[in-house]
């Protein structure tokens, strides 16, 4: 989502790189929708929900596992020093 800073983060590294396909879960609701059942039925996202978190940005890997870890998919986490979060206790999204 544009909104959310971890997304964003995570976008500026992705751009131009074939091997990763950004959805923007706010951009269409067929997309949320998509979302939404993943996150309901995956345990990659207990630990977000029982914070209240979003659980974006999510990776969804080569081998059809589901992550909420950047750098398990080859990337970099957000530096926590940036400020803005989507949670409230400010951990992120």
């Amino acid at each position: 989502m544009k909104t959310c800073p971890d997304c964003t983060f995570v976008e500026a590294q992705v751009e131009g790189n074939e091997g990763y396909e950004v959805i923007d879960i706010g951009a269409h609701v067929r997309d949320l929708k998509a979302f939404l059942r993943l996150r309901d039925s995956d345990k990659a996202f207990d630990g977000a929900k029982k914070i209240g978190a979003v659980g974006i940005p999510c990776f969804v890997l080569d081998d059809g596992s589901v992550t909420l870890v950047p750098e398990e998919a080859g990337l970099q986490s957000r530096p926590v020093a940036d400020g803005a979060a989507c949670s409230l206790d400010g951990t992120g999204c």
